[in-house]
C-alpha cells in the first residue's frame, strides 16, 4: 500500500471540515483547557520483559514507533492507520479512558506532535467516544459533525505541509462521515518519528485511569517520508505501558509490515 498526499486530498474532497456551533465551541474550548497527549514518558524496564528486540516501556504509550526516517535527508511527512473502535470495559465507580491515534513525533523528538485519533471513555459504566486532533504542546480538540461508536472502522491520517503546518483527518468508514482540520503551530515538528499508539492520556495534568480497551489493531499502517517514499513497520520499536506498580499492562505484536496489535492485559 502506498500512502501519498493524494489520499489526503481525496478524503478532503468529501470531508466535512469541522465547524463547531457557538455552543460546541465553548465545550471544545473547555475541553482543550484540561485534556491532551504528552510525549512518550519512558520508564525503567520491568523485572520480566519480552524475549524480543526493539521493546521499550512507557507510563503512557503503547504501540509501534518508527524512530528514524529511511534516510538522513528525509523526514516523516504523513502517517495513516485504520482501526476498529473497541468496546472498552471499566468499573462503574470511576472514569477510565484511553485513546488510539496516529502521529508524527513525540518519542525521540518531544518538542511537538501532530496527531489525531479517537478517545474511548467509560464513566458510570457507560462508554463514550470522541474523535479529536492535536498539535502538541497545545491541547486536544474535539471534531464536530462525526459520530463514533464501538465497532466503527476508522481511518486516521496526519500530514505535515511544513514543520509548522499540516492537517488531521478522521474518516468513519462505517457511517461515511469524514472530518478534517488544517492546523498550524509555532512548535515545529522534527519529522523523525511516526507512530501508531494507544495512550493513557492526561486530564487536568494527570494520567487518566487506563480503561480496559480490549484490543486495538492498526492495519494499513504506513508512513510517508519527504520525497514520497512509503515506509511500513519493519524495524519499528514496540512500546508497552508499565503501570506504577511495575506491571506491564499491554501486549503489542507487529503482525506484518503494515499491521500492529495492541492488547490490554
Amino acid at each position: 500500500m502506498k500512502f501519498t498526499p493524494v489520499l489526503a486530498a481525496t478524503i478532503l474532497a468529501g470531508a466535512a471540515v469541522a465547524a463547531p456551533s457557538r455552543g460546541l465551541e465553548a465545550r471544545v474550548k473547555a475541553r482543550a483547557s484540561n485534556k491532551g497527549s504528552r510525549p512518550l514518558q519512558s520508564v525503567d524496564k520491568p523485572t520480566t520483559v519480552k524475549n524480543q528486540t526493539n521493546v521499550e516501556y512507557s507510563s503512557n504509550w503503547s504501540g509501534a514507533v518508527l524512530v528514524n526516517p529511511p534516510s538522513a535527508e528525509a523526514t516523516y511527512t504523513a502517517v495513516t492507520g485504520t482501526f476498529t473502535v473497541p468496546e472498552p470495559t471499566g468499573s462503574s465507580g470511576s472514569s477510565q479512558a484511553a485513546s488510539a491515534w496516529v502521529g508524527i513525533d513525540g518519542d525521540t523528538y518531544g518538542n511537538a506532535i501532530l496527531q489525531t485519533g479517537v478517545d474511548f471513555t467509560v464513566e458510570g459504566g457507560e462508554a463514550s467516544f470522541d474523535a479529536w486532533y492535536e498539535w502538541y504542546p497545545d491541547y486536544a480538540y474535539d471534531f464536530s459533525d462525526i459520530d463514533i461508536s464501538a465497532g466503527d472502522e476508522i481511518v486516521a491520517i496526519v500530514e505535515s505541509y511544513s514543520s509548522t503546518s499540516g492537517i488531521a483527518i478522521i474518516e468513519n468508514k462505517s457511517t461515511g462521515q469524514k472530518v478534517s482540520k488544517e492546523i498550524s503551530s509555532s512548535s515545529a515538528l522534527g519529522g523523525i518519528n511516526a507512530e501508531w499508539i494507544v495512550e493513557d492520556f492526561e486530564e487536568d495534568g494527570e494520567l487518566v485511569n487506563l480503561v480496559d480497551f480490549g484490543t486495538v489493531v492498526f492495519s494499513g499502517a504506513v508512513a510517508e517520508a519527504a520525497g514520497g517514499e512509503s515506509v511500513g513497520l519493519d524495524g519499528a520499536t514496540i512500546i508497552e505501558i508499565e503501570d506504577d506498580s511495575g506491571e506491564v499492562v499491554t501486549d503489542v505484536t507487529i503482525n506484518s509490515n503494515s499491521e500492529v496489535t495492541i492488547q490490554y492485559v
